[in-house]
């Protein structure tokens, strides 16, 4: 493959006078201003320079699988539909290569693009809800009712009713567990109460008018005595 290119590596090979002339003259062109990026109408001129620069594209991508030791693969076809081509490996293997990626992607892309389709209607679909809320609402606090008819204002009546028949259950229930709560918590201190009372010892109160019995004699000691008892 090597050997094959190398006469496509040196474009002044077999070309006439008449033809170097003109590649000569285009090379004083082009370095004294810049190629205008059009078909070249002379023929002539335009199959010299498709020469030159195919033998140049085949050299890039020669170098560029040496030297970076990547998969390349070109092709090429002339004005006259001569096949020009180019690869470090099998070229079929690398045109395989090129149709599953490609294929691989186009599945992506796909996918990437129902899932876009989908969000888009989920979106669309939110939107819509949020809209429908927002009027309900509004109708809820008694805006915008002017071009409700009779049946829409008698279903917002009674779906009010239904909502405070429902704030006033929880309303009464949540009065219910406060009663409840009070009631243990006032059972609790009670109890305490009581425990406290229970273990103070109580004053007897007999003890304070108990009869105190004193003996006390007068006179002599050697004389009878009387005794006079004394309480207290």
């Amino acid at each position: 493959m090597l050997f094959s290119l190398l006469p496509l590596f040196f474009p002044f090979s077999g070309v006439g006078e008449r033809e170097r002339r003109i590649r000569k003259r285009e090379e004083e062109e082009m370095v004294r201003g810049k190629t205008q990026m059009r078909r070249i109408e002379n023929a002539t001129s335009r199959q010299v320079t498709f020469s030159k620069r195919r033998n140049g594209l085949l050299k890039k991508a020669f170098e560029l699988s040496v030297l970076c030791d990547a998969e390349v693969g070109l092709i090429v076809f002339s004005p006259r539909g001569k096949l020009y081509e180019f690869s470090n490996s099998s070229m079929q293997k690398t045109i395989e290569r090129y149709q599953r990626y490609a294929k691989d992607v186009n599945v992506n892309n796909k996918a990437v693009e129902q899932n876009m389709q989908q969000w888009k209607y989920e979106s669309a679909q939110m939107a819509k809800k949020i809209e429908f809320l927002e009027v309900s609402k509004r109708k809820l606090l008694g805006e915008n009712l002017g071009s409700c008819s009779i049946d829409e204002l008698q279903q917002i009546e009674n779906q009010l009713e239904r909502s405070l028949t429902i704030i006033r259950e929880k309303k009464t229930k949540l009065f219910m567990e406060q009663i409840e709560q009070l009631k243990e918590k006032c059972g609790i201190e009670s109890q305490q109460k009581q425990r406290s009372e229970r273990e103070i010892v109580p004053y007897d109160h007999s003890t304070q008018h108990a009869d105190v019995e004193t003996e006390l004699f007068i006179g002599r000691p050697e004389r009878g005595r009387t005794r006079y008892p004394l309480q207290s």
